[in-house]
């Protein structure tokens, strides 16, 4: 592969690159305008692939070699197909659900990271672990404390917040591969 060849396949990504970025940054603007669309829609994307793994377990339990196995595969596959399209058909309660345990996520993710700061507080930058413990428990408590009020925006908001900073972050990378060719 001659260097010029490789110039115009590096041109060529980057140029996909950068229009991935775009989409990511206006997704994430949207997102944020809208957190309550953002995130219905986010909870029934994870409602739907809670019932089709539910219906993969389906299948898997008739690979079962005993009984047991069986009606133990058959038995999850039941309850991810009920519980996932219960979701898919609830949304606002799939919202609500996935708010929440966020909320749990976010909450259990700091106080780990504030904890793992003074087991590594000698470490040089390791202040960055306890700020982003820090900042991840406030958050957690934050829409734990909002919840189920906040669910109508948390979810939507901070995917929406890490699109943007996703897409910008990207469009940095893409910027940088345009100036170094030239």
């Amino acid at each position: 592969m001659t260097s010029e060849h490789l110039r115009d396949s590096i041109t060529r990504f980057n140029g996909y690159f950068i229009g991935s970025s775009i989409l990511m940054i206006v997704m994430g603007l949207l997102a944020i305008v809208m957190p309550l669309a953002a995130g219905i829609g986010i909870s029934v994307f994870v409602s739907w692939l809670i019932f089709l793994t539910g219906l993969a377990h389906l299948v898997y339990a008739f690979a079962a070699k005993d009984v047991g196995g069986f009606l133990w595969r058959l038995l999850i596959g039941i309850v991810y197909v009920a519980g996932g399209g219960y979701l898919a058909f609830h949304p606002r309660l799939s919202l609500v659900s996935l708010t929440l345990v966020l909320a749990v996520i976010l909450f259990a993710e700091g106080l780990m990271q504030i904890f793992a700061y003074f087991s590594l507080r000698l470490l040089p930058g390791s202040r960055w672990i306890l700020i982003d413990g820090i900042v991840t428990f406030l958050l957690g408590t934050m829409i734990g404390l909002s919840w189920p009020w906040g669910s109508s925006w948390a979810i939507g908001t901070l995917v929406g917040i890490n699109f943007l900073l996703s897409g910008c972050t990207r469009m940095g990378y893409g910027g940088t591969v345009k100036r170094t060719l030239g």
